[in-house]
């Protein structure tokens, strides 16, 4: 039953995957023929074609490899100048391997253009429409990351503490012991000591009435050898019951929300979790939150991608904090279908995969290089400001930016991100983040 659930955890990852790739290329699909543009392909995958079909101008289909998508834009770039010049192709241009590359390139952006240029073509857009159309991929998967983040914090609830009193400690053990069962040295918790049992409802903490088990365990950590009434609920009828908070050692949330070692009141109680539905802009805000975070992890990728290498050569621990591929996404997925824990537990933990991918398909496709949507959204930008310079010394409207002279840019890019993507993958099935133990 595990290994289904593994299988079936993983599957669910491949095929949310599959939907936000689509969607990504939906963004781009959508305002590229709003704004009049042809579009020859719209394509899921890579590899070989699935399935296929025509509908006006636009083949749509589905490739074997789902990792990837792309939309076929005609006149991403303006047509060469050579081939303007003599109304046909132009021959393989001398001068190396990248000279060729970017020859081809020309080539086969001219092959998309049909007639005149300026219409129908994407370079022949205001720079403003250019933007929309290659920040449209991106801005999808934020979205679908936020809508995705709303269901778990709005729709299944966070997990949260609440007053009811899930068990009490029968004694005291040292902070930090390994010990598991009490022994007859070992003081009796102040909570038994006070007759407190599993399924009594705090409703007031020395006088205070409380909401959460937060606010109950602040004012015990406040009082220590101090007695104190403690109000519970139990089979529906109020009793106040007194408590005396030992001092001891224990592990607190500190200012900057990291544990430390503090000696406060202590009582020996723990707290029973319930999904807490939260605010339905919760789920968007966390979204925001962890964006700005995976952009940090982008900022350092390579980096983090060396010291990934590093452990997988010295077996190290990975950085849970570290990046993933997307093997290691689906084997986190599976993990979290196989584990023993509630069926709701385990859809809300692939549906925050699900919306972390889609935060990382967002911020990736952002970084200003080509072939990714940033490097588009940079040469539009370059372009504008030619212009706008231009227009402003009142002197002749500047050529096109000519982007495939960065293939060779580009070239350098794909490989370091195959370079880099090699290593995470090796690195997941060899030394895969340990995350759900």
């Amino acid at each position: 039953m595990t290994v289904i659930a593994f299988i079936v955890g993983v599957l669910l990852l491949v095929v949310g995957l599959a939907a936000s790739i689509a969607l990504h290329e939906i963004g781009h699909l959508v305002p590229a023929k709003r704004f009049g543009v042809r579009v020859g392909q719209y394509m899921v995958g890579f590899g070989p074609t699935l399935w296929s079909r025509r509908f006006g101008e636009t083949e749509y289909g589905v490739k074997a490899v789902p990792l990837g998508g792309y939309i076929s834009m005609a006149g991403m770039y303006p047509r060469s100048r050579a081939r303007a010049a003599v109304g046909g192709a132009a021959g393989k241009a001398g001068g190396g391997f990248f000279a060729t590359m970017v020859q081809d390139a020309r080539a086969a952006n001219d092959e998309t253009i049909a007639g005149d240029d300026s219409t129908g073509t994407f370079h022949a857009l205001p720079v403003w429409k250019r933007v929309v159309i290659m920040l449209g991929g991106p801005v999808m998967n934020l979205l679908l990351a936020m809508l995705l983040f709303a269901i778990v914090f709005s729709g299944i609830g966070v997990q949260t503490a609440t007053t009811t009193v899930a068990a009490v400690n029968e004694c005291v053990l040292p902070a930090g012991s390994t010990q598991s069962a009490c022994t007859a040295d070992d003081p009796q918790s102040p909570a038994a000591a006070a007759g407190l049992r599993p399924g009594d409802e705090l409703v007031s903490v020395d006088g205070t009435p409380v909401a959460t088990f937060e606010e109950a365990s602040a004012i015990i950590q406040a009082a220590p050898n101090r007695t104190i009434d403690v109000v519970v609920r139990r089979d529906g009828v109020e009793q106040t019951l007194r408590v005396t908070p030992m001092l001891a050692q224990r592990q607190i949330a500190g200012p900057d929300g990291t544990a430390v070692t503090a000696e406060v009141g202590f009582v020996g109680m723990t707290a029973a979790t319930a999904y807490v539905r939260q605010p339905l802009w919760d789920g968007p805000a966390a979204a925001l939150q962890q964006a700005g975070q995976v952009a940090g992890i982008m900022w350092q990728l390579p980096v983090r991608v060396y010291q990934t290498a590093s452990d997988l050569v010295t077996g190290a621990p990975r950085d849970p904090n570290g990046p993933l591929s997307v093997v290691g996404v689906g084997r986190l997925a599976g993990e979290a279908a196989a584990i023993d824990a509630p069926v709701l537990d385990r859809v809300a933990t692939i549906l925050g995969l699900l919306g972390s991918l889609n935060l990382a398909l967002f911020v990736f496709n952002l970084i200003p290089l080509l072939p990714l949507d940033g490097g588009h959204v940079v040469v539009a930008l370059w372009d504008g400001l030619k212009r706008a310079w231009a227009k402003l010394w009142r002197r002749p409207p500047p050529a096109p930016v000519d982007a495939t002279r960065l293939v060779p840019v580009t070239f350098v890019v794909v490989i370091a991100l195959i370079v880099m993507g090699g290593i995470l993958i090796l690195a997941d099935i060899v030394n895969p983040m340990k995350i759900f133990g």
